[in-house]
Order: structure tokens, then C-alpha cells, then sequence
């Protein structure tokens, strides 16, 4: 079974294409640029196609919408010089990346246009991603027509055995009744996997165990994960809550929040503009939201760039201590996202956080952990283990998408 994993941003779409026997990845892309122009008007677009035996197509498309964008991938994906199967009748079935499914979506399921409507009445509490799924479903419908089998994986699936005193906010009752306000997480199918995968790496059932997931990256979660199931994790009702991250504010006092808009005069929408995309590390460092260039710049002197990164360094050590403390121990943390794979310094100063409760760093493993390896970094001796496992959400979407299909 061949399944092809979608992931649509409101100008850009990933892919993957994942054949389910041997779970190999065949070929893999971005197109970018979507629903952008060039400086004369003409629309944008760009590919970037790479196959598994490492040809790749890499070239400027127009693509005013995301229906361009599946054809110049379909076409690469079908096409003589960089194509990995000869038709679109090989693939089986797609599956869909949703950031947000609310109270409604408790696990993946396969698309109608009754998900798609729900999908795109949650737009609200994702704004930035839920109209841009629902923009690349319709898409790959119009590319496959509607008798292929859809799948929709949500991201905060994996958040909805969280208990009720995790999950709500201590705001009058109404608000929960009347709009469903409430803590949904994010980064779902990251922390899914990673969790099961560092339970699987300490060789013992899901049973009994408390595991803490650090999904680290431009965007980042921490989810306590107990018995193989969340606990509780750091995003919110949307993904802005909880630490500081790239570009995003984290956790704030609502009366700044409110104390800001009242003296600058400044909507809802400002308001949200600033917190989501010109905060956090940018913000913070008013320089750049990429942790190499932070790294770098803090390294070089920079006290803006310094400043940021201790800042959400002591803030994820916050984050970890209070969900040890809430479960009342751990047997292991488990980094991954582009942060938790690559800054050792970070993971270093988490672990060494928690000392006190049998947590040792090998620093040697440490530092040779990066760029997409696996492995345990903690020392053999070490009460508490800590692992690097870098994420594989498109397969966790596959494996769904091709459950689905197969009991259908």
C-alpha cells in the first residue's frame, strides 16, 4: 500500500510518498511560494522533489494555488526523469496533517465534505493552518477526485485523554460550555511518536511508565505522557500558549496583554499579530527567530541574542521540572524538533535540571547526538534516561491513513 502524507501551509505543501511495505519513503517535497507573486505579478511557485535513490527536482512553477502545487508534485512524482511510480492509481490513499480538531475530533478519520465544514468552522482556534488544510484537501480532491480514501490525523488527537483539571482553565464554566475553551495542544502526532518510541527504546510496556516529550523547534511543546497516553501538555487552546518559542510569546499575564492594547491602542488582531509572529525569540533578541543564528550571535557577544536564549532555556527547564513534579517522577525525557535534535546545550542544561532526581548527562553521547541520529545520551548508570529521537509525524500519518483504509 503506497500512501501519500499531506501537509498544507497557506503557501506551501509538504509531502511525502510512503510505501506501507517496509514503511520506505519513496520520495519527498516541498512546493513553496504558493499564492505569492513575483515582482512583475506573475505568480510564484517553487518545488523542491527528492527521491529516495537522490534525484531531485528542484525549479521555479507558477502556482497561484494549491491545485498547481499538487499537479507540479504529481507530475515530478509520475514524470520519466525524477517519477517513482508510473500513475496516480498506485497511491492507495492520502492523509492529511490537521494542526487543530478540537472537542470534536478525538482520533483520525476518514474525509467527507461533513469533516471538511468542521475542519474549517475550527479555523478559528488555528487560524494559520486549519483554512490552509482545508484549502489543500479541496485540492487534492479536484487532483484525485473524491473515490480516493482521505484520512485527517489532528494534532491534538493524541491530547484528549488529557484529565479535566490538565485541560481546563480556571475561567467561569460558560465560556467552556458555550465555545469549548479549553486547553487542545499541538505538535500531537510529534509527541505521539516520540513517546512511544522512547518506550519502545527502554524495552518495557507503555504500562507504568512517565515519559516527558520535548517537541523543540521554530514552534514548541512539552507533553507529559503517562501510561503511553497525555497527561497534560504546554499549548493551549491555541498554539501559542505555553513557553517562549521562535516567534511566539508563550505564557503571558493577560492584564500585559490587556495593560499593551489599552496604551497603543492596539485590536484583537494587532494584539494577536504581535504575540504569534513578533515575539519570543525574535522579539526578544530583535534579531532573528532561528536558534542557529541566536547560537552564533550569543556565542559573538550579543546580549539581546544571549538574553533570548537563556530565557527559553530556563523556561523549558520550568515546563519539564513542573510535569516531573505532576506525575510525581519520570523515567525518561525524550527530545526531537530541529532544537531538541541539534542544540546540545539546551538538552544539557534541562537534564542537568533534574539531578536531583537521578537524571546523568553524558555529555560525550551528548554532543555526538545531532543532526537526525538516535540514541540514549544519558549515562548507563542514570536513574532517569534521556533520548534524542528525531520525529516522524508523516509516518504516524501513514500508519493511521492506512489503518483506516484497511478496516473500511
Amino acid at each position: 500500500m503506497k500512501i501519500l502524507v499531506v501537509n498544507a501551509g497557506s503557501s506551501s505543501l509538504k509531502y511525502q510518498l510512503i510505501d506501507m511495505d517496509g514503511e520506505k519513503v519513496m520520495a519527498k517535497g516541498l512546493c513553496d511560494r504558493i499564492t505569492t507573486k513575483n515582482a512583475d505579478g506573475t505568480p510564484a511557485g517553487h518545488i523542491k522533489h527528492k527521491t529516495a535513490d537522490g534525484r531531485v527536482f528542484d525549479a521555479d512553477i507558477p502556482m497561484p494555488t494549491h491545485a498547481e502545487a499538487f499537479d507540479a508534485f504529481m507530475n515530478a512524482m509520475t514524470g520519466e526523469e525524477y517519477g517513482v511510480i508510473k500513475s496516480l492509481d498506485e497511491i492507495d490513499a492520502v492523509g492529511h496533517r490537521i494542526v487543530q480538531g478540537g472537542a470534536i475530533f478525538k482520533e483520525s478519520c476518514l474525509i467527507d465534505e461533513k469533516v471538511i465544514d468542521d475542519i474549517e468552522e475550527l479555523g478559528e482556534l488555528a487560524p494559520l493552518h486549519n483554512p490552509a488544510h482545508v484549502l489543500g484537501i479541496r485540492a487534492c480532491r479536484k487532483c484525485f477526485g473524491t473515490e480516493l480514501p482521505q484520512v485527517a490525523v489532528f494534532d491534538t488527537s493524541f491530547h484528549s485523554t488529557m484529565p479535566p483539571e490538565s485541560y481546563m482553565f480556571g475561567m467561569p464554566m460558560k465560556y467552556y460550555r458555550d465555545y469549548k475553551v479549553r486547553k487542545y495542544g499541538a505538535h500531537g502526532t510529534s509527541h505521539r511518536y516520540v513517546s512511544g518510541r522512547c518506550i519502545e527504546l527502554m524495552g518495557v510496556k507503555p504500562e507504568g511508565t512517565k515519559v516527558i516529550t520535548c517537541h523543540l523547534g521554530n514552534g514548541c511543546s512539552i507533553t507529559a505522557v503517562k501510561d503511553g497516553k497525555c497527561f497534560d501538555t504546554s499549548m493551549g487552546l491555541t498554539p501559542l500558549d505555553g513557553f517562549m518559542m521562535g516567534t511566539r510569546s508563550g505564557a503571558v499575564d493577560p492584564s500585559a496583554v490587556l495593560y499593551i492594547m489599552k496604551k497603543d491602542n492596539i485590536s484583537p488582531d494587532e494584539m494577536s499579530n504581535i504575540l504569534n509572529k513578533k515575539s519570543g525569540v525574535l522579539g526578544i533578541s530583535e534579531l532573528t527567530s532561528d536558534n542557529r543564528d541566536i547560537v552564533d550571535a550569543a556565542n559573538n557577544g550579543h546580549e539581546g541574542a544571549r538574553l533570548a536564549k537563556d530565557m527559553q532555556t530556563y523556561q523549558i527547564i520550568k515546563v519539564v521540572g513542573s510535569y516531573a513534579a505532576a506525575m510525581n517522577g519520570v523515567d525518561a525525557i525524550a527530545f526531537t524538533g530541529g532544537i531538541g535534535e541539534n542544540n546540545e546545550d539546551i538538552r544539557s542544561a534541562v537534564c542537568k535540571s533534574l539531578e536531583f532526581i537521578g537524571l546523568k548527562v553524558d555529555e560525550n553521547l551528548n554532543k555526538e547526538t545531532i543532526h537526525g541520529a538516535e540514541g540514549m545520551i544519558s549515562t548507563a548508570d542514570s536513574k532517569v534516561k534521556a533520548y534524542v529521537i528525531p520525529t516522524e509525524e508523516e509516518l504516524m500519518i501513514a500508519r493511521d491513513t492506512a489503518a483506516l483504509v484497511v478496516a473500511k
